[in-house]
């Protein structure tokens, strides 16, 4: 359960003293996510999702997070706005974590979704960059690759076994993938976590994109490379037959890649791969057992990292 600070309903009904939103109903934890703390909350008016920020999101980073999905709602495209408090702010504090009330988005995230809603899913990611564009805000990638150095130093201090030989597994990975952001690509506003968790489907159709919260300024094909990593292969690492192209396709349909960002995707697929590897390992490593969140098998992305590899001499257009 993806809930680090409790929040009482005597707690609640204050913070939302600032809002406009009708007469506090309930509040219930939300069993999703592992980096934030999230209630729905239901209120006189509606429902909405309560996040308190944990220690792993930088208060800094919110206007940027927080205005992006605004910016990108005012567009029409499914994500959720923030709610502003009487003063305007987006942003108070509950517990002594920054905290927001965001719009609930109806739907639900796919466990097992169709070829053609994994198609859907590309489709919708390359709209957000279209319409992300003009955006005008900028961050730096909070998770490239000065942290990936980060986190592999402080693992290096504590990991044992399994952990150990992962870690070998990794540094050797990072030796040789280099600097695949070397070459000059389309840049812009990106997404960074577009996991099939994060992306809601009702009847069929995407209903809503959510937790923008890694959202940064980076190679937009480096967010490709990060989705198809997340919906191309199973919770094992296994590719799934078809997938990988299917969200390809989808993508390609509205914003085509360039020859350049065709030729980088391989390795910017490893990248995103031992990305993923690093901070599960990390989490993994320094698991606090009070927390009600069982830290995810870092193994399963670094068998990802190998099949990019795999792919880097076969003709991109195929991947």
């Amino acid at each position: 359960m993806a809930v680090f600070t409790p929040v009482s309903d005597d707690q609640a009904r204050a913070f939302l003293e600032a809002y406009d939103l009708g007469a506090f109903r309930s509040l219930h934890p939300i069993a999703e996510g592992v980096e934030n703390t999230n209630y729905r909350l239901e209120t006189e008016g509606a429902r909405h999702v309560l996040t308190l920020f944990e220690v792993r999101t930088d208060a800094a980073s919110l206007p940027f997070c927080l205005g992006l999905t605004d910016h990108l709602a005012g567009q029409g495209f499914p994500a959720p706005r923030p709610v502003p408090n009487r003063d305007g702010a987006w942003v108070g504090t509950l517990n002594g974590r920054p905290a927001a009330v965001i719009e609930w988005l109806g739907g639900a995230w796919l466990r097992d979704p169709s070829p053609a809603e994994v198609g859907a899913a590309g489709t919708m990611l390359a709209r957000l960059h279209l319409q992300a564009a003009r955006f005008a805000g900028e961050r730096l990638n909070p998770v490239g690759p000065a942290m990936w150095r980060t986190l592999a130093d402080r693992c290096q201090t504590a990991a044992t076994g399994e952990d150990r030989t992962l870690l070998d597994g990794v540094e050797a990975a990072l030796a040789n993938l280099g600097d695949p952001w070397a070459d000059d690509l389309p840049r812009g506003p990106i997404h960074a976590d577009y996991f099939p968790d994060n992306v809601l489907f009702q009847d069929g159709a995407v209903s809503g994109v959510i937790d923008f919260y890694f959202g940064c300024t980076d190679l937009l094909v480096y967010d490709l490379a990060i989705a198809l990593s997340a919906w191309g292969f199973d919770g094992a690492g296994i590719p799934i037959p078809g997938a990988v192209a299917a969200f390809r396709r989808g993508y390609e349909a509205l914003r085509p890649l360039t020859p350049a960002e065709a030729r980088a995707l391989p390795r910017l697929g490893q990248a995103a791969a031992l990305r993923f590897t690093l901070t599960r390992l990390h989490d993994r490593i320094f698991h606090d057992p009070t927390k009600l969140v069982t830290p995810k098998d870092p193994g399963a992305f670094f068998r990802r990292a190998a099949w990019w590899r795999r792919h880097e001499t076969v003709m991109p257009a195929t991947l």
